[in-house]
């Protein structure tokens, strides 16, 4: 499955053939993404970043999530998915993370945009949830530039490095997004 985000970027079902460019980013973005991000320390060859993706595919037969890669000029550089899928409740969460080199482009807000529209729309949803740390300014910018509401604070919500953090959540409701 392919969602065509524009001329330049392109979101690819996340498989095995990703592993590797995929791993390249986090390696070249390791200490970046590792802040916000509690899996990075457990990457550490390309065989992690593919037993990464196995385990992705298994959630997307489950119907459990659906990842994507983000390519850039058909660059692997990042992902993105619909995670903690509740399709009694028509629910979802999106997560994504992307190399340093390419951020600040606008590349997470266009993909969350089809991403959001494929959720809504193809996969049913009623809600779509982002979570950030709030003190991830740049991940809060997302939802917020893409009208969420702030629903509040999850008080030391996710363990990362040795330390708990508070999050964000904020949440799109379908009928939020078709007015838009």
């Amino acid at each position: 499955m392919i969602i065509t985000v524009d001329e330049n970027i392109r979101l690819e079902l996340l498989a095995q053939h990703h592993a590797e460019a995929l791993f390249a980013a986090i390696e070249n973005s390791r200490e970046h993404l590792a802040r916000f991000l509690p899996w990075v320390h457990k990457m550490n060859i390309v065989q992690d970043f593919a037993n990464y993706i196995s385990h992705c595919i298994k959630l997307h037969k489950e119907l459990h999530e659906v990842s994507f890669a983000i390519l850039v000029d058909n660059v692997p550089v990042g992902r993105i998915g619909l995670h903690h899928l509740n399709l009694q409740n028509k629910a979802g969460s999106i997560g994504y993370w992307l190399a340093k080199s390419v951020e600040g482009k606008g590349i997470v807000i266009r993909s969350c945009k089809q991403l959001i529209t494929y959720g809504f729309e193809q996969v049913g949803l009623h809600r779509i949830e982002i979570k950030t740390a709030t003190k991830n300014f740049k991940s809060q910018a997302i939802p917020q530039k893409l009208n969420f509401k702030k629903e509040g604070l999850l008080r030391q919500a996710e363990l990362i490095n040795n330390e708990f953090l508070d999050l964000y959540l904020y949440s799109m409701l379908s009928q939020d997004w078709k007015s838009l």
